[in-house]
């Protein structure tokens, strides 16, 4: 088990963030000084999230803290599995790798959309 800690914001979360959320800001300030804490924004979380809230990606993706995922091939396939893109992404990223042994948290404002998927969830909502 690693001490690390990694997190990674589904579309509501980012779109929270946009918004003030406090616990998002929590989240994004010790990623930013915290040298064990981790926070990922996924590429197709960001797309989802900008279209509900313009401007939330460019905002999250030029935050120190913030490391943006790319949708390289095994995420390409993940999300071609998936019924959208952005949960799929998401679902993904939190997915044990090789710098996440233990896999990650996924935070989210809606919590409930990730019932019955096999993620670990950290609800953000106000």
């Amino acid at each position: 088990m690693s001490d690390h800690v990694h997190i990674v914001l589904d579309e509501t979360a980012m779109v929270a963030a946009g918004q003030g959320n406090a616990i998002t800001s929590r989240l994004i300030h010790r990623a930013n000084t915290e040298a064990d804490w981790y926070l990922y924004a996924p590429t197709c979380a960001l797309v989802e999230a900008d279209r509900t809230r313009p401007g939330t990606a460019e905002h999250l993706a030029a935050l120190p803290g913030i490391i943006v995922l790319d949708l390289d091939l095994p995420g390409a396939l993940a999300v071609a599995r998936g019924d959208a893109w952005a949960a799929a992404h998401t679902r993904h990223s939190a997915e044990p790798t090789a710098e996440r042994p233990d896999g990650a948290f996924i935070a989210t404002a809606a919590p409930g959309h990730w019932t019955g998927h096999p993620v670990r969830v950290l609800d953000v909502s106000p």
